[in-house]
């Protein structure tokens, strides 16, 4: 089989073919107008699902029933949090983004206490911690109006020859967790533990400690991208997280990672992120209504899972 022919037996690279055929379509429909424009904003707005689709990944590739679904909660809670100790201020932007980080990590060690302690589903626990998250949010975040210090806006909406920067830091972060993934003891237990939990555990792998390491993985990852939100938007919002809960799942599965766990691919996660923005900006141009939108989206969503996440092979 040739190079091509194998590449086209992953699955996640339906995922920028799915892209590309969005982005083709809303070319056409617009006669050519914008499209060095659209690319720019897509790998904008595909930074921030890739981040927290990271976390999820691996979080997903545990196997059956861990899903993080205190994200949304978490961004918006961090974005309070990172806007608030920046208060507007350059020389700020560190001390912002480490305590922005403190508190994702913090709701991932909630997370996973709450299914040590109370041994209870994932599921369950996370979307527990998500409504004491929320209220949180409300009660800290509500009615805030503190701005990002010019230099981190600024940075996050950088761009290099109509390339962001943030995107390129980005890929440079995903390049990290794919080695993670595949070369660092850590990685590999993710593997075997989603693999088969009681083999794992017999061949001596700390089950308890990585799932622990692996949802403040998450929580972390959510917390820095509700900072960076903030930036990008340039200002904090309770609700700012709120599609990244279905988006984050979203590009894990359609990237090539297996739900039924110890299988997961870090490149599909920028196709498939890569693949929402532009079928949402295609829609967009196509004038189709929010409610339509929806419908579109989640149809070709379980077309696209359905056609790039039956294989095994990653």
């Amino acid at each position: 089989m040739t190079s091509v022919g194998v590449l086209f037996t992953r699955p996640w690279i339906w995922s920028f073919f799915g892209a590309l055929l969005a982005w083709i379509a809303a070319i056409i429909f617009t006669g050519g107008y914008g499209a060095g424009g659209m690319i720019t904003a897509a790998l904008s707005l595909a930074v921030f699902m890739v981040i927290v689709g990271v976390g999820q990944m691996f979080v997903i590739t545990l196997g059956p029933g861990n899903v993080d679904l205190s994200l949304p909660a978490n961004i918006g809670l961090a974005s309070a949090v990172a806007m608030t100790v920046m208060d507007g201020s350059d020389t700020r932007i560190a001390l912002g983004l480490a305590a922005a980080l403190a508190c994702g990590a913090a709701v991932g060690v909630g997370n996973y206490l709450l299914i040590w302690a109370l041994r209870i589903p994932p599921i369950i626990a996370t979307l527990s911690a998500s409504f004491i998250i929320h209220s949180i949010d409300i009660a800290y975040g509500r009615g805030l109006q503190i701005k990002p210090p010019p230099g981190f806006a600024d940075f996050t909406n950088l761009q290099v020859l109509g390339i962001p920067v943030l995107a390129l830091a980005t890929v440079l972060f995903t390049i990290g967790a794919a080695l993670a993934l595949n070369r660092m003891i850590y990685g590999r237990s993710v593997l075997a533990i989603g693999q088969n939990i009681r083999a794992a555990w017999l061949a001596g792998i700390s089950v308890g400690w990585i799932r622990f390491l692996t949802y403040v993985l998450s929580g972390t990852l959510g917390g820095l991208n509700g900072a960076l939100l903030a930036g990008y938007f340039r200002g904090a919002n309770i609700d700012i997280g709120n599609e990244y809960l279905l988006a984050s799942i979203a590009v894990v599965v359609i990237g090539g990672t297996s739900v039924a766990g110890g299988k997961a691919n870090v490149p599909g996660i920028w196709g498939a992120s890569l693949f929402l923005v532009l079928l949402l900006t295609m829609l967009n141009t196509f004038g189709v209504s929010a409610g339509v939108r929806l419908v579109v989206t989640g149809l070709i969503i379980v077309a696209v899972i359905t056609a790039a996440g039956g294989g095994r092979e990653g």
